[in-house]
């Protein structure tokens, strides 16, 4: 043990005098303290800047942790989302599941700010996944959890990997279950993530098959409470407007919190996929859990939420850290 710590000191001294700031000794693992001899301020700046635009834009929790998820269940978390359209290879943040994704420009900002510090330190990668933890948490004055870093940036990214990858809104338990355990994920992982539904809107086509003609007699899906379905109804014409938005959770949209389990259990679930986390006697055993107690709910986020954010994460040599979120290294 003393031997390669000695080891680690010494590699570190030679890095840090011929090849400029390299953490030699945490490559190839997540840490909690990667970035602490490399970039110390690289978290305060991330919380400063979302704490700033937070100010303005209280939906950017939901923005953020809504990117960061749908990162990671494409290609792992490597920031492959982030990556712009090159020449005939269609990104990611194209592909249509993708295509109401918003919040780029923040990170963005982000990046730029630490370039200036910590020049090709800090990933893409990392820097999503600090920011989705500082937006939701931005109400609250402190983390919400913690995030471990070391993630390196993905160099593909292609739309047509989103399909198969990312869950539809429209999925059922057995699709949605599936989905999760390929990435390492269990029942209990997925209903406390689709928990983040408390936050954020969503566009109509996301669940307007469920409120017109859904059995082929005119109905409603039966599962959705009648009352509601109608409100919906008044909001969401027939075909669906893509420009119409309805929160997830009815008056509480932008409170991270377990709210989100109450309207399940109205009936209230906005989305087909949040509706079939109730047939299934585990995950509706886990929904009522959650429901009947705020404060399991925050640590069991934490939990889920750490696991997803090591999803396939590229570690060590492999990858790298892009100096430009939208774009791979020239």
């Amino acid at each position: 043990m003393k031997m390669r710590a000695g080891y680690c000191i010494f590699i570190l001294l030679v890095s840090l005098t011929l090849f400029g700031i390299v953490d030699v000794c945490n490559a190839g693992k997540l840490s909690y303290k990667f970035y602490k001899r490399t970039c110390p301020r690289a978290e305060q700046i991330v919380t400063e800047i979302i704490q700033n635009r937070t100010q303005s834009n209280p939906s950017l929790g939901a923005r953020l942790i809504r990117m960061q998820f749908h990162d990671c269940f494409v290609r792992g978390c490597d920031a492959s989302v982030l990556l712009d359209t090159v020449n005939n290879s269609t990104a990611e943040k194209e592909a249509i599941p993708n295509s109401s994704l918003s919040g780029f420009d923040v990170i963005d900002d982000i990046k730029t700010a630490i370039e200036r510090v910590c020049p090709k330190v800090v990933s893409c990668a990392d820097i999503l996944a600090l920011a989705a933890r500082d937006a939701v948490s931005a109400p609250f004055s402190k983390p919400l959890w913690d995030v471990q870093l070391g993630r390196r940036d993905g160099m593909i990214s292609l739309a047509t990997e989103t399909n198969g990858n990312l869950p539809s809104p429209f999925a059922n338990f057995t699709s949605l279950i599936q989905l999760f355990n390929r990435k390492g994920l269990d029942v209990n992982d997925l209903v406390v993530l689709s928990g983040a539904h408390t936050i954020g809107v969503a566009h109509c086509a996301t669940f307007s098959s469920r409120l017109y003609n859904f059995t082929g007699k005119g109905d409603a899906d039966p599962s959705l409470d009648p009352t509601y379905a109608e409100a919906l109804r008044k909001q969401c014409p027939n075909p669906a407007s893509p420009t119409i938005t309805v929160e997830m959770d009815p008056t509480s949209s932008l409170s991270f919190d377990n709210h989100y389990y109450d309207i399940l259990l109205q009936k209230k679930g906005l989305f087909g996929s949040d509706a079939a986390l109730l047939t299934n006697r585990n995950s509706g055993k886990i929904v009522t859990r959650l429901q009947r107690s705020r404060s399991s709910f925050f640590p069991a986020f934490a939990k889920s939420v750490k696991k997803m954010g090591a999803i396939e994460v590229l570690t060590g040599n492999a990858g790298e850290v892009r100096q430009n979120c939208r774009v791979v290294n020239p």
